[in-house]
């Protein structure tokens, strides 16, 4: 097994041609300094130097083994300096699940840009699974982060969450809706009115808690359509097919066909959650977590001047 020291004290001594000007580089006394070059010679089976009294010089077979010293030191400078970076958080690589939603509230987009533009170097792969899979993920150690719109199991050791926003459900009607303009609407004012419902998460119980949030609230849909997604949902609503509740963050800008109100008597919302393994093994993971946490903290209280409020 070569020792890195014993090559360094080679390649200086091959530099300098002479072991005493060698050993002042290395800030070490001569003996020591020849003692272990002797030794590497000895080790190696293999004479480096001719040696006489005036200098020092390396034969034919040192020649070569300089070039690939000077290579082998230079690639473990390397990778000492990478492992460094690493440590730091300023290299490697994210695997990151997340869910529609965490795209959409543009949270993820702008953790991602902070990210690339705090440490350039750091590959991100996206992963867009299900809840479910992504804890699975991560409790494998196949994902760093998890974005989803649900809690892990209270039972699960392994798993810690937090809330990063709440995004608000909010009503999306055809302009030419009879409720479109009008000053206030009332929960009676959408009974039996035509519904595009949101598929939410491929829970397959999802329309029958949707029916009942909308009965709690004082009116029951005509669910004419259900949408995989929201964005399904809206151009089926511009093109006056029915009425839908919405995430707000996908309302952002005008919106042809579209009127979108806020329901003070609807106070329903998507949650986005954070969650990671509870035990970090890169401090990248956990710098990288500390910016999706700040990107959340970044969406409070702020609104949307195309969402039209009561008696506006």
């Amino acid at each position: 097994m070569l020792d890195l020291r014993q090559l360094r004290y080679f390649v200086t001594v091959a530099e300098e041609e002479h072991v005493g000007r060698a050993a002042e580089r290395l800030h070490i006394s001569q003996s020591p300094l020849s003692r272990q070059i002797a030794q590497l010679e000895k080790n190696l089976g293999l004479t480096l130097f001719e040696r006489s009294q005036q200098r020092i010089r390396l034969t034919s077979d040192g020649r070569v083994f300089l070039a690939e010293a000077t290579a082998l030191l230079r690639h473990a400078d390397r990778l000492e300096n990478l492992g460094r970076r690493l440590g730091r958080g300023d290299e490697g690589g994210l695997c990151i699940g997340y869910v529609d939603d965490a795209m959409h509230t543009g949270l993820l987009p702008r953790a991602l840009r902070t990210l690339h533009e705090e440490r350039p170097a750091v590959h991100v792969a996206l992963y867009d699974l299900t809840a479910a899979q992504q804890f699975e993920g991560l409790r494998q150690r196949s994902l760093d982060i998890a974005l989803v719109t649900e809690a892990p199991p209270e039972s699960d050791p392994d798993l810690r969450s937090t809330l990063l926003l709440e995004d608000p459900l909010l009503l999306a009607m055809p302009s030419d809706h009879p409720l479109a303009d009008a000053a206030e609407i009332q929960p009676q004012d959408l009974d039996g009115r035509p519904w595009i419902a949101v598929e939410d998460n491929h829970d397959h119980v999802w329309r029958d808690d949707f029916v009942a949030a909308c009965a709690a609230a004082g009116f029951t849909p005509d669910i004419r359509f259900e949408a995989p997604e929201p964005l399904t949902a809206l151009g089926l609503v511009a093109c006056g097919l029915g009425s839908a509740f919405v995430q707000e963050s996908m309302l952002h800008g005008h919106l042809s066909g579209v009127t979108v109100r806020e329901l003070p008597w609807f106070q329903r919302s998507v949650p986005l959650r954070a969650v990671w393994h509870r035990t970090d093994l890169r401090p990248l993971v956990a710098s990288f977590r500390a910016t999706v946490l700040a990107a959340g903290a970044e969406d409070a209280g702020t609104e949307d001047p195309a969402v039209r409020k009561p008696g506006s």
